[in-house]
């Protein structure tokens, strides 16, 4: 798989930042360090109080800040997100597609179809809605930007039981900023931010016990700033992840060993001799 080595934005100073889900928890304390650095500020959610508590405070830190309302599972909302950024400081240049909701836990077969459609919808839907929206924008304006899609380490593994839906979007967030990355012109950063259990509004029932979210951004942004595509935090989600890569390559060293010639099979290579045949 091709995965293209590029970093073009190091620092963030005059920089403006967009991110959705900003006023509380991880994308407010992601909105401080970038601040810190120099961005300004655009800080999208769905409730004008915290919206406003939060700009304030960052500009109390001495950062150029304005918040948007804007539900993120509406692209013509996201538009008028981007259309703001335009109008207070002249358009975006990072989008951090960090909006997302929780439902109640439930079984597979039992689950609200609702619940299940409401979640879909932010928490993948809403991050393609940013990344469609402002790459967009970003390709036409032809300088460095970045994409940051904040997914999680269930994008990696199913840890939770009852957590089905919410893993599952994160399993297909992964997929598409993959793709991503891959597609962007070389000007445009792409990384897959994968917090574990951190302290946020959607984490308030469990106390004290998940990491604090300064220790987590502590963690985060050298990476960030690394321009690396997997920025990480929670060092045991490797136990999980080996257990369950360690079965898929158990499942194809026992049914489908490699051979000379499997390449005939690639994926790539497949749809690749396709293309080539109907042009043919």
């Amino acid at each position: 798989m091709h995965t293209p080595e590029k970093h073009v934005l190091k620092d963030f100073n005059n920089k403006v930042v967009v991110i959705t889900g900003g006023a509380t928890g991880i994308g407010f304390s992601f909105a401080k360090r970038f601040g810190a650095g120099g961005a300004k500020i655009v800080i999208a959610g769905r409730r004008q109080d915290k919206l406003d508590t939060a700009v304030v405070t960052l500009e109390k830190l001495g950062v150029e800040a304005a918040g948007f309302t804007c539900d993120v599972s509406d692209y013509a909302q996201v538009e008028a997100l981007a259309d703001f950024a335009e109008e207070q400081f002249g358009g975006a240049d990072v989008i951090m597609n960090n909006a997302g909701v929780l439902i109640p836990p439930s079984t597979v077969i039992d689950a609200d179809r609702n619940q299940v459609l409401q979640i879909m919808n932010v928490n993948y839907m809403g991050v393609w809605n940013g990344a469609s929206v402002f790459g967009k924008r970003f390709i036409t304006r032809g300088t460095p930007a970045a994409i940051y899609n904040i997914g999680s380490e269930n994008a990696f593994f199913n840890i939770v039981p009852g957590m089905f839906a919410y893993e599952s979007a994160k399993h297909g967030l992964h997929s598409m900023t993959d793709a991503l990355r891959e597609e962007v012109p070389d000007f445009i950063d792409v990384s897959f931010i994968c917090p574990g259990f951190v302290q946020s509004e959607m984490t308030e029932a469990a106390g004290d016990i998940p990491m604090d979210v300064e220790e987590y951004i502590s963690i985060a942004w050298p990476q960030i700033l690394a321009g690396e595509y997997y920025v990480v935090s929670h060092p045991y989600n490797v136990v999980w992840i080996k257990q369950r890569y360690d079965e898929m390559m158990k499942a194809y060293e026992t049914y489908a060993p490699r051979y000379d010639g499997d390449w005939q099979y690639d994926p790539r290579a497949m749809v690749a001799r396709a293309a080539q045949s109907a042009e043919d």
